[in-house]
């Protein structure tokens, strides 16, 4: 074969390749270009929950539910009653008609209930101490007393009777003594036991105000820590200021009459669970 015969020859080998490799080209390209294109999956990502496989947390109240929230206090919404703790630890009810200087006692605070009297700070202080609260202070008291409202009685500003229990009450002192006021009458055990004197604790329904706390105005006087008693009590609700501002300072806190008696506040989420 000749020179040229041979250049042809390999000319048309190299051109029969280029053809099949355009041919093959055109296909991919085509093919690529028609075929279908899978729609993307979004993988759901398996990484567990932070809170999945924690149990369910339970958030204590600020106050138990025999006290009521008033600002950042908590507050007895009863007035106190006691118990006795024995020598084996057992609590027993003690007497509100007797003072309780020299027993182990426990302040409780409970509707239903005959107030404790005849209990002087000292031992108020000490009673609620041994159920894990305070007695209130005197701007925390007045606070509770006043309601969310602010107003000078717990259900408004203007006296209205028997809305708490200071209404036409016996005075058990003019019935048993001619009005004699002494240490030996003061604490006759017999007085508040007389009828038409104190109540329980929440009789007087409507002596409340939008706190829920009951009774901070009559029925018994209540001791606050700085050495005064507040709220008046049966007999009287305003010789020493109207309602919630009355207020009496002539006594010792070692002092304690058949009038006297208490509640306990704490800090809120400092005060132990109610008792079941």
């Amino acid at each position: 074969m000749s020179t040229t015969a041979t250049a042809r020859a390999r000319l048309r080998r190299l051109a029969g390749l280029a053809l099949a490799a355009s041919s093959i080209l055109g296909v991919s390209a085509t093919s690529l270009a028609s075929a279908p294109v899978a729609p993307a999956v979004l993988v759901a990502a398996r990484t567990p929950s932070l809170y999945a496989s924690r149990a369910p947390q339970v958030v204590k109240a600020a106050c138990p539910a025999s006290m009521a929230q008033v600002g950042s206090s908590c507050v007895d919404r009863y007035e106190a009653s006691l118990v006795e703790i024995t020598d084996d630890g057992r609590e027993t009810p003690f007497s509100a008609h007797q003072t309780p200087e020299g027993h182990r006692v426990k302040a409780v605070s409970r509707k239903g209930s005959v107030p404790q009297a005849h209990i002087s700070m000292v031992d108020a202080k000490r009673a609620c101490k041994a159920a894990g609260k305070r007695l209130c202070k005197a701007a925390e008291w007045k606070t509770a007393c006043k309601g969310p409202e602010a107003t000078k009685y717990p259900y408004g500003n203007e006296r209205v009777a028997s809305r708490c229990v200071d209404t036409n009450r016996t005075s058990p002192l003019s019935v048993m003594y001619g009005g004699e006021r002494s240490a030996r009458t003061l604490n006759d055990p017999r007085a508040n036991q007389m009828g038409n004197t104190v109540e329980k604790t929440g009789a007087a329904e409507a002596c409340t105000n939008g706190y829920g706390v009951h009774d901070m105005v009559g029925n018994v006087h209540e001791w606050t820590d700085d050495g005064s008693f507040r709220g008046g009590y049966y007999l009287d609700t305003k010789l020493n200021g109207e309602g919630c501002e009355y207020r009496t300072t002539a006594h010792a806190p070692t002092y304690y009459d058949y009038s006297t008696g208490f509640r306990c506040c704490a800090d809120a989420g400092s005060a132990p669970d109610d008792e079941s």
